[in-house]
């Protein structure tokens, strides 16, 4: 008979079971990284991040799957001192080189008991993480004091239903636990004389410890909670040096071996692969100016940032931030954090790595994007590495970025003909998707409002333009026109759209009018309407009747960035003053500014975690958009300080911040004026956007303004020939000169007349190869005060529309 083959085991035979089950609610760590590291190449599949001291989240097997809350070390005298290194020491971080995410911890004890020292990198051969430390006494001596390691598994993206125990890998001692085919093991270069596994808040080692100032307890396994896992270093025996090496495999042997292994080659030999690896690809980077004068290198920084956070098993995808915003107020009923992919970051990244002259990560996330494209044309609001979706609203510009890059891409010589060949159904299938659902966004950039919004209209119609061209390309010549001409009617109207005047705080600034973070969307009869009502007009009423016009952001300067609007239109200065009056913050290490009044993104006015609710805070990217800004406008000076801003907001570590915070500091919750909030940090989003503002110094220029908007609507001020009249953008009139385009979803005969139904023409609707049938009434000559009455039959249904139209010639 053929012997059962079972998963192989660590578990003792006889098992002391920690009491407690299950354990307190799990919660999540701080946000407040200072450093992020991986091994450069594909093979070792871990991810750290480091905070206070100590190490923070780990993620395994991918990017977008944390395995662990934190590890960290406690200090006791075993009778009457107790320390937690994270909560009772000061600390410090360096890097062991310049730029290369490997990292030197020395903390240092606020009663001046010890020091520790660590030096933390992944072992590039393995699925190990590393830790070096040195323990130091600076009252006593060595035998005086204890030293204990505090492992909180996280495994799966989950706190809960973790199970723990102490156990050995093929005679060696270690700390081990599994979830759902993920597992860990914790061995030591250095002996453990104690080791336990409990239960959080109830039988931990934390507990333990804090009660008894040694490890009382010792307890061999915890099944199925939030559970921890606690060892005793021979700290005599080591002279107070040891290594931990954190393994992470599909079961606990498999981590345990990876473990075992990983001390045995020796950290040295470890630490010797990884910064060569890591040094050797940074020298692909272009030199964007050495520091003078800093401590860090934030360029180099930023480059390994963005490095750091593409997965591995998914080429290409790259996640938002190895981070949970507020993450010590989150559980497991927030799996996703920031470690999910944004299409909208992903390219924003990617265009940080072409900026420092990496080429390859441009054509790695184009098939990314290639393989996680929904069947309608879209991408998900945000997803995890494989494309699942986590949030479903539609944000229009996320479906326009992707086309963008694969211009970008293009126009630098990264693609063959072929390959762009290749990529067109992406590009098409987008490019549908926008024509389709635009131009009013679902969704602002901010995952918010619907409307019309600056930003989202410049990015969509800068990315018809770069559609049009690879169309021209490929020689679809009419389906190329057609996206250009959308492309001019909406930008024909974006003052219209999101152009507010006569408001209260256009008298307060002292300007005739201002774009709007977003207009409200189109009405019943295709007009903003926010109490129900309909109007009549080709134009939205006066939209200082409306709160949503008091909204103003930065984001109305993409205008200038995506080369829609000159950086000196009056229109675009009036509005800069308008953003600096109301968003605008002046801090001790630069100017920064909110992303809109009204903003709820953000910590409470007490310092408490955003839950839901909050105040916006200052947005360290924004700095580096107005720098853009600037530098457009031929201030380079301005654009230089602003730099220094961002370079300023980072911490010690060279972290760039989602926000930072705004008002007097709070010292008991870690929160001082103009310095990191509890938000996501780093934001890759942020760092990419350094790169980039690097670059445009470099150069003198915008380094992602798409040529094709600067050339049409700066340079030759195209203007539009048509009004588009559409079922969900419908007009009632047009001006004199214009001729009516009818858009429609479905093929159909168009009934229509001049002359009040005295006479009628009919005309078929033109198919644009993008599921969009048009037709073009000669409405261009008619005198002002004309009407155009018009109905369709629809061919595919056989039937007759039961309604009909007027669009009266202004």
């Amino acid at each position: 008979m053929k012997a059962t083959q079972t998963t192989p085991s660590s578990t003792p035979a006889s098992e002391n079971q920690a009491p407690g089950q299950p354990g307190i609610p799990p919660r999540w760590t701080t946000s407040a990284k200072v450093g992020v590291g991986t091994a450069v190449n594909a093979y070792s599949r871990v991810w750290f991040t480091l905070s206070h001291g100590v190490l923070n989240e780990v993620y395994y097997p991918r990017i977008d799957r944390a395995a662990i809350r934190d590890m960290g070390l406690i200090i006791t005298n075993g009778k009457d001192f107790f320390s937690q290194e994270q909560r009772h020491a000061a600390h410090e971080v360096a890097y062991l080189r310049p730029g290369v995410p490997a990292y030197r911890l020395i903390n240092t004890c606020a009663t001046g008991h010890y020091r520790i020292e660590k030096e933390v990198i992944v072992d590039p051969a393995r699925h190990v993480v590393l830790q070096r430390i040195r323990f130091t006494p600076l009252q006593g001596f060595l035998e005086n004091y204890h030293v204990y390691v505090l492992l909180a598994p996280h495994l799966g993206n989950q706190g809960m239903d973790n199970s723990a125990w102490v156990g050995d890998y093929k005679g060696v001692p270690m700390l081990m636990a599994e979830r759902n085919g993920h597992a860990l093991a914790l061995a030591s270069s250095a002996s453990w004389l104690k080791r336990s596994a409990g239960f959080v808040g109830v039988s931990d080692g934390f507990q333990d410890l804090r009660k008894h100032k040694h490890m009382a307890w010792t307890y061999d396994r915890a099944d199925n909670g939030n559970v921890a896992l606690t060892g005793e270093v021979d700290l005599t025996a080591c002279n107070g040096e040891f290594v931990l090496a954190l393994g992470f495999g599909r079961h606990a042997l498999e981590a345990g071996h990876l473990a075992r292994a990983s001390l045995q080659d020796t950290f040295d030999v470890a630490l010797s692969q990884y910064m060569r690896e890591w040094e050797d690809h940074q020298r692909q980077l272009l030199h964007l100016g050495a520091p003078k004068g800093q401590a860090l290198d934030y360029y180099r920084i930023s480059a390994a940032v963005l490095t750091i956070h593409e997965a591995k098993q998914f080429s290409g995808g790259m996640i938002a931030s190895l981070s949970i915003p507020w993450g010590t107020s989150k559980g497991d009923n927030d799996l996703g954090g920031y470690h999910l992919v944004w299409a909208r970051d992903l390219v924003e990244t990617v265009g940080g790595h072409l900026a420092a002259g990496a080429t390859q990560e441009a054509y790695r996330v184009l098939h990314y994007l290639q393989a996680t494209q929904e069947a309608d044309g879209c991408w998900p609001q945000n997803m995890w590495l494989d494309g699942t979706p986590y949030w479903n609203a539609i944000q229009l510009d996320e479906n326009a970025f992707p086309i963008l890059l694969t211009d970008m891409a293009w126009r630098k010589g990264l693609l063959e003909q072929d390959e762009l060949e290749r990529l067109w159904r992406m590009v098409h299938m987008a490019a549908q998707f926008i024509v389709h659902n635009g131009p009013v966004t679902h969704q602002d950039r901010w995952e918010e409002n619907s409307g019309f919004s600056p930003f989202t209209l410049a990015v969509v119609i800068a990315a018809l333009l770069a559609a049009a061209d690879l169309a021209d390309l490929l020689d679809k010549r009419d389906l190329a026109t057609y996206l250009r001409e959308t492309a001019d009617s909406w930008n024909a109207c974006i003052e219209e759209w999101t152009y507010a005047t006569a408001t209260d705080i256009a008298q307060r600034v002292g300007v005739d009018g201002y774009y709007v973070r977003i207009a409200p969307p189109p009405g019943p009869n295709g007009v903003p309407s926010l109490d129900g009502t309909i109007r009549i007009s080709n134009r939205p009423p006066d939209k200082s009747a409306y709160p949503a016009v008091d909204i103003v952001s930065p984001d109305a300067l993409a205008l200038v960035r995506f080369g829609l609007r000159r950086a000196d239109d009056p229109r675009i200065l009036n509005t800069v003053k308008v953003i600096d009056a109301l968003l605008k913050v002046d801090t001790p290490f630069g100017p920064c500014w909110y992303r809109y009044n009204e903003d709820g993104y953000g910590e409470k006015d007490n310092g408490a975690p955003y839950d839901g609710t909050g105040c916006g805070r200052l947005w360290p990217l924004l700095t580096g958009e107005r720098a853009h800004y600037e530098l457009a406008a031929g201030r380079r000076d301005e654009a230089i300080r602003l730099k220094h801003a961002i370079e300023a907001f980072a911490n010690e570590g060279g972290m760039i911040p989602e926000q930072i915070w705004d008002k007097p500091d709070i010292p008991d919750r870690e929160l001082s004026f103009g310095r990191p909030s509890g938000s996501a940090m780093p934001l890759v989003w942020a760092h990419a956007e350094y790169i980039k503002l690097c670059r445009s110094l470099h150069e003198g220029a915008v380094f992602d303004m798409p040529p094709q908007t600067v050339s049409r609507y700066i340079e030759r001020q195209t203007d539009s020939a048509f009004a588009v009249w559409r079922f969900d953008l419908t007009r009632a009139t047009l001006s004199h000169g214009k001729t009516l385009r009818l858009e429609l979803m479905a093929p159909a005969r168009v009934r229509w007349s001049t002359d009040g139904g005295k006479t009628s023409q009919e005309s078929d609707t033109h198919d644009t190869d993008l599921g969009v049938h048009t037709v073009d009434l000669p409405t261009a000559d008619l005198a002002p005060g004309s009407k155009i009455d018009f109905t369709f039959y629809w061919s595919e249904a056989d039937k007759w529309e039961p309604r009909s139209f007027t669009v009266t010639v202004t």
